[in-house]
């Protein structure tokens, strides 16, 4: 329940962050009282040569437990449970994750089941399952999007029944993360820049849905003026170091500021999305958000206009009149889209219908939106959308999503009168 004026922020992940971070990693163990981790990472990650930074940094001060590299695109109960029976056997103490948001959540659900002696995942579903502190785990991201590694929360596919699952505790929070700008350096352009732009969903819904706080502002918007100044570069200088560590720590900031408010409308769709069409969550995250941000318009305008100044710089935030400042933003994130994808040949999409797989098969029939439709109403991130949403309401925004045509604001505003904020 939302009490407006009342908020917690809690931000206990130390957090190491540089050009040579992973350096520290022998010295956090140490403070962990770990002597034999497992590494949990996945096949993209090993084929890129990044483990060799983490291996390199362990030397032979540490004793590693457990090597699993085969975590898949979308983190799910199945490998959860494999991964814990090999922890287990191992006799390992400790989780080094390594990869992207799939690995990290996978790492968080590993860890409930060793932590809890259970090889059930779903008897922790929800606020509270959780009761006391897991095993140590350290969180290395190798993409600057999911800000898992700042976060509370696990998203884990149940793929038998097409859902995501959401597993809600402080107590999932890793005890370190280590932001070291290597560890994105491979990161190819068609990757950079959907997840940069999930990072930017988490940093907007943060600020607008109604559990923001003064604390999650702050990060919020430090987040979205590094990922808007750096993606491109980026992108275009992929070993540019020093854009990958202001990518890597607006991810983490935007992690921090959604972990202690909550997201809205575009996770809701966005999961809903991935789970029935199987569609990577960075590109739902960066072709929903303008919608997200044009359906709550009229109760949250304000803060949108806030954020043209974090997004688009001083210059364009003070010639842009009061009244043009949030439809700006919301242009200047629809022409940021257009950039990336022009950046990436055309691998980033700017609307639901260009969304195909590796075979050019459309990933999203518009046949599918009904059912998109229905279980988003059952998402969780819906529930502190500053603007209420029914079925019909759903269904028209994804139908706009999926041509790539803005909103009719006129019958947004129609019947709608409950303001939350």
């Amino acid at each position: 329940m939302h009490i407006p004026g009342y908020y917690e922020f809690c931000n206990r992940v130390k957090v190491v962050s540089g050009h040579k971070a992973l350096d520290k990693l022998p010295e956090m163990l140490k403070s962990l009282k770990s002597s034999k981790p497992m590494i949990v990472t996945d096949k993209g990650v090993m084929g890129a040569g990044l483990i060799d930074p983490v291996k390199k940094s362990l030397g032979t001060k540490v004793k590693m437990g457990a090597y699993y590299d085969n975590v898949p695109a979308d983190s799910d109960v199945k490998t959860v449970k494999e991964i814990a029976k090999l922890y287990r056997f191992s006799k390992c103490d400790s989780i080094i994750a390594v990869g992207g948001g799939s690995v990290l959540d996978t790492a968080k659900g590993v860890n409930i089941l060793v932590s809890e002696n259970s090889d059930n995942l779903m008897d922790f579903t929800g606020s509270g399952a959780l009761k006391r502190p897991l095993k140590p785990l350290i969180a290395v991201p190798t993409t600057s999007g999911t800000g898992s590694e700042m976060t509370l929360v696990a998203v884990i596919a149940d793929h038998s029944r097409d859902v995501k699952m959401l597993f809600p505790s402080l107590f999932l929070l890793p005890d370190m993360a280590i932001l070291d700008s290597r560890m994105t350096k491979t990161l190819p352009p068609f990757l950079t820049a959907p997840t940069a732009m999930d990072a930017m969903t988490h940093a907007f819904e943060a600020y607008t849905c109604l559990a923001k706080n003064p604390l999650s502002d702050v990060t919020a918007m430090l987040a979205i003026q590094l990922i808007s100044q750096n993606v491109l570069t980026a992108i275009s200088k992929p070993g540019d170091l020093k854009a990958r560590l202001a990518l890597a720590n607006g991810s983490a900031l935007a992690g921090m500021s959604f972990s202690n408010s909550t997201v809205g409308m575009v996770h809701a769709l966005g999961h809903s999305v991935g789970a029935i069409c199987h569609v990577a969550h960075g590109t739902c995250m960066s072709i929903l958000l303008p919608y997200g941000l044009e359906y709550n318009l009229h109760k949250t305008g304000h803060f949108t206009a806030e954020l043209l100044f974090p997004l688009a710089g001083d210059e364009i935030y003070n010639r842009t009149p009061l009244k043009e400042r949030p439809f700006k933003t919301i242009a200047y994130l629809r022409d940021l889209n257009k950039e990336l994808s022009s950046a990436t040949g055309g691998k980033h999409f700017t609307c639901l219908k260009e969304i195909v797989d590796r075979n050019g098969n459309m990933m999203v029939p518009k046949d599918k939106l009904p059912e998109i439709a229905k279980l988003s109403l059952n998402d969780g991130a819906i529930v502190y959308n500053p603007e209420e949403l029914d079925y019909d309401d759903i269904l028209m925004v994804l139908e706009h999503a999926w041509e790539g045509t803005p909103l009719d604001l006129k019958k947004i505003r129609k019947g709608k009168k409950r303001s939350k904020i």
